[in-house]
């Protein structure tokens, strides 16, 4: 029973230091597509970074200043609404983006990527920005902002994180033609919207994709036994009979995630090579380990 319990302790402090090291990547993929690409192009992206930018444009203050101190004030209803684990996960990922961000300006300070082909800028940078925040939030963090609204309300109402962000980000990236006066910029910047939320949809619900296993092995009890320790996932056993043979068999139905079917696969492998398994993509799971239900 002991080791038990410090297997379970070592799988779930493994999990929170991946979901760090992965917030933290995630964190640094969004700050390359900003202050590389669409920053020195004057290119808008939403959220607090797309705030930031124009207040950069209009006052020339740095960036990571502006950054920290409104995601300081969204931080507090996270706080309240999402609880602490969120909240701690989003600080990190605030205070490392805030710490990076003058890294990688002063590593590319005087160097003008793609400065003579905006569009270019637009669609790699918004590429960088949506797979760096759709990874954090596929991780359990946020990079604060829009971010945090967008978790919310996909709390309570079934729609995408990429829509909400979207949406919100609207009025912010309008809001640089009082900073820029250029149209052409202001077209940039909604392109970089749809293309960061597209990305950000991809990355979160590639994450999310669930599947199904179908499984018939005379050794069901250990391999769904293992299952359950190894993977922490629920099996269930179905009684059926085989239409051939007429002799009856034990069927395991197993829902995972799709990044887990290797190791089902390994698993059932290394105690039963034998047995039969089907496997199928599912649209949804609702319940226990997976996504809540939300009805608007």
């Amino acid at each position: 029973m002991d080791s038990v319990f410090v297997t379970s302790r070592k799988q779930r402090l493994f999990r929170e230091v991946r979901d760090y090291l992965m917030i933290a990547l995630g964190m640094l993929v969004y700050s390359i597509g900003w202050t590389v690409f669409l920053l020195p192009n004057q290119i808008t992206t939403g959220g607090v970074p797309g705030i930031s930018s124009i207040i950069f444009w209009g006052t020339g203050l740095n960036v990571q200043y502006s950054y920290f101190a409104i995601n300081g004030l969204l931080l507090i209803a996270a706080f309240v609404i999402l609880g602490w684990k969120f909240v701690v996960k989003t600080v990190f990922a605030v205070v490392f983006m805030t710490l990076i961000l003058p890294v990688i300006q002063g590593m590319t300070e005087g160097m003008h990527m793609l400065h003579d082909q905006p569009f270019m800028a637009c669609v790699i940078g918004a590429a960088f920005c949506g797979s760096g925040v759709g990874i954090a939030l596929s991780n359990n963090g946020s990079s604060g902002g829009t971010d945090i609204i967008a978790a919310i309300v996909n709390k309570y109402r079934d729609i995408t994180l990429g829509r909400v962000i979207m949406l919100t980000d609207v009025v912010i990236i309008s809001s640089s033609y009082l900073v820029l006066h250029d149209w052409e910029k202001l077209v940039y910047g909604f392109a970089t919207l749809f293309i960061c939320s597209f990305m950000v949809d991809q990355v979160v619900n590639s994450a999310r994709q669930s599947v199904q296993f179908f499984i018939i092995s005379k050794k069901h009890e250990e391999i769904g036994h293992r299952i359950n320790m190894d993977l922490h996932r629920g099996v269930t056993y179905l009684d059926g009979v085989g239409a051939y043979t007429g002799a009856g068999v034990k069927m395991m139905f197993v829902l995972a995630k799709k990044r887990e079917s290797t190791t089902i696969f390994r698993l059932i492998k290394d105690i039963d090579p034998n047995a039969f398994v089907s496997q199928s993509a599912v649209i949804g799971v609702f319940g226990e380990g997976f996504d809540k239900i939300k009805v608007k």
